[in-house]
Formats: structure tokens, sequence, C-alpha cells
């Protein structure tokens, strides 16, 4: 049986492009910002985890999403979330084909996440985009 990493190394292999090379390195920035993340396997989906669950890595024809669980309580100064800003725990974000990441902010908003999960989630939420 396969682990979860190595299931998201035959992933991102599999949809190659430029949609894999974008998940591979925002999956290589999140464990340099966690080196003590946990890489799942759920939902047939990337699934990154830190006292609970973190973010997932979904991949569409046009875009990569990465959807960060409590992501409304995530510090964003850089406002880097573009996607689901409407809902009250969840947010993403949508990367299309040539889009630059800022990867220091990026990685920012991964420690913020792991705070807001050590928190239990409690944190005050940022407000509406």
């Amino acid at each position: 049986m396969s682990s979860a990493s190595d299931l998201i190394t035959k992933h991102i292999a599999k949809i190659g492009g430029w949609r894999g090379e974008t998940l591979g390195r925002l999956r290589a920035l999140i464990h340099e910002a966690d080196p003590d993340v946990v890489e799942e396997w759920k939902w047939d989906i990337p699934v990154w985890s830190h006292a609970g669950l973190m973010c997932t890595g979904e991949t569409y024809n046009a875009k990569i999403k990465l959807t960060f669980a409590k992501g409304a309580s995530v510090k964003d100064p850089k406002k880097l979330f573009n996607s689901s800003l409407e809902g009250n725990t969840r947010r993403a974000i949508d990367i299309s084909e040539g889009a630059k990441i800022d990867e220091v902010a990026f990685k920012a908003l991964i420690r913020s996440a792991i705070a807001v999960n050590k928190a239990g989630g409690k944190t005050k939420p940022r407000g509406k985009a």
C-alpha cells in the first residue's frame, strides 16, 4: 500500500504540465514553512495537516485550488485568498497558469493556518474581503 506522500507524488506526476509543476512547488513551500506537516490522501486529493486539517490541493483544468479549512480565521495580510471569500469558515487560493506565487507570503499563510489549528480555530476572523 502506498503512503499518502507517495500518492501525492504520483498525482503530481500524473497531472503534469503547469498544474503539476505548480502543485509540486506549493507542496515544497508547505514543507519549507512547516517541516512537521503531515501529508494525507483524502477525497482523492492531497491534504496537508498540522494540529488538524490545514488545506487541500485540488486540480482543475484551468487552475489549482488550495482550500484552507479554517481560512476565514487565518491572517492574510497579503490577500492571497481569492476564492470562497463569502463563507464563514473556508477560504481558497485559485492559481491559474502563469500566475506568480508570493512565496514569502504563502509560507507565512501556512504558519498562520497552523497557529489557528493549534489555537483550536479560536482566533478572530479577518473579516470579509
